[in-house]
């Protein structure tokens, strides 16, 4: 079995990590191979961010079918493309937001979020809306460390993250923590040692949920909302990204790219 999976910004040093941990936990004969695209922002901490990050993301999903890859993890908090990679895709695609809170809300009546910047927690709240889990979400709350700083020698984000972590279970009424960023992934056995509680990161449950299903021999439906995109003509930068023409690629998209800046 192989799964991809797919870091939706271009830090490298992001998705080693997640890599290593996605491994750690994957079962004998399960590759994961983790990727990240070349173009996008190098961390995703809003809409835009989100919106200019799907492209790569999408062009790593078709390469992975054009390589038989049998299943997807989408390895950002905010599940970017989830939908639009279903319609890609012949095996099951999983966001880790999805992923860590269905498995919160098995393993507790009720979790909170911790997340990094504060302007991401109403992207949160949409997610466990459109998952059915707000009835379990106690709350979403940010630590307002940005996602580059979670790694970085000497940074306070761990501390931060604990003591949020720490405010969540005494005044949420939680009694487990989601941590809200694929970046978080190495500090989830420290915080449960720390916590006593159980912390859910998304990047391992999305792995084991996709092994599962793949195990299962079920693919992701092609009627309907997932079916594959009508063939059509896609203009501009977008020209390689038309369904039925050539193979999209996770590149820099030309001059709009150079004109944007990014």
């Amino acid at each position: 079995m192989r799964i991809k999976l797919i870091n939706p910004n271009t830090t490298r040093r992001m998705t080693d990590a997640m890599g290593r941990c996605a491994r750690e936990v994957a079962a004998p004969g399960t590759e994961v191979i983790a990727v990240n695209p070349t173009m996008g922002p190098p961390s995703i901490e809003g809409y835009y961010d989100e919106a200019l990050a799907t492209p790569g993301l999408l062009a790593e999903v078709a390469a992975g079918e054009r390589d038989g890859y049998d299943g997807y993890v989408i390895a950002c908090f905010g599940d970017p493309g989830l939908y639009a990679a279903r319609e890609l895709a012949r095996g099951p695609v999983i966001g880790i937001a999805e992923a860590a809170m269905h498995a919160a809300s098995v393993l507790a009546p009720g979790f909170s979020v911790v997340t990094t910047l504060a302007r991401t927690c109403g992207m949160a709240w949409h997610l466990a809306e459109r998952y059915g889990m707000k009835r379990f979400c106690r709350n979403v709350r940010a630590t307002d460390v940005a996602v580059l700083e979670l790694d970085k020698p000497g940074s306070a984000a761990r501390r931060l993250i604990l003591d949020e972590c720490r405010r969540a279970l005494d005044e949420d009424g939680a009694e487990a923590i989601v941590l809200g960023c694929a970046g978080m992934v190495e500090l989830c056995a420290e915080l449960e040692d720390a916590l006593g509680a159980p912390v859910i990161e998304g990047v391992t449950a999305a792995v084991k949920w996709t092994e599962a299903l793949v195990a299962l021999r079920l693919a992701t439906a092609k009627r309907g909302d997932y079916a594959r995109p009508l063939a059509k003509r896609y203009d501009g930068a977008l020209a390689s990204f038309s369904p039925g023409g050539p193979e999209p690629v996770a590149e820099p998209l030309g001059g709009l790219v150079a004109e944007q800046g990014y």
